[in-house]
């Protein structure tokens, strides 16, 4: 299903709420929000919800004993999941990069500590460099906001991306 405009801000804002809600409600936790990066107008499909799937199951391995609750919404807008972890929030960030720097679909996965004031920790905050394109050595960001590759080019590498994966997982 393509998604409008405003279902993706409505989303988004929805988002925000909920990391809140768990901020307030467990001001003693560190909060773990998951996303998953798919351009374009459709954000749920077979890729995505592979991607979402090995996401979890890698937040899940990287927080095994320290997981207070783990929330996932299956939504048209996207995958999204909150994990509420006892870790401390830079360690918190640390583990995160180091899954989307070393799992095979992490470029995959929008993984945002977020800190008290609601706002996602850098990360540059834990030493890590800006996210790099997909498909080019440029800053991921930069790419984005110009445009610079077709989505077409942007999905056919990721379905490369989730077969490889999922060849690999048999």
């Amino acid at each position: 299903m393509e998604i409008t405009l405003d279902m993706l801000l409505a989303s988004r804002e929805n988002r925000w709420k909920t990391q809140q809600d768990l901020l307030s409600s467990y001001p003693e936790l560190t909060v773990v929000c998951l996303t998953v990066i798919m351009p374009g107008s459709v954000k749920r499909n077979a890729q995505s919800l592979t991607v979402a799937h090995a996401a979890v199951e890698a937040l899940k391995e990287s927080f095994a004993e320290t997981t207070e609750k783990l929330i996932e919404r299956d939504l048209e807008t996207g995958y999204e999941a909150f994990l509420l972890t006892t870790v401390e929030l830079l360690e918190a960030k640390r583990r995160t990069c180091h899954i989307e720097n070393t799992h095979p679909l992490g470029r995959l996965f929008d993984l945002d500590v977020i800190d008290k004031d609601g706002t996602p920790v850098s990360r540059q905050a834990v030493g890590e460099q800006p996210r790099r394109c997909l498909l080019c050595d440029r800053e991921a960001r930069f790419c984005m906001r110009n445009h610079s590759h077709s989505h077409e080019k942007l999905h056919r590498r990721i379905d490369e991306m989730v077969k490889n994966y999922v060849q690999q997982s048999v």
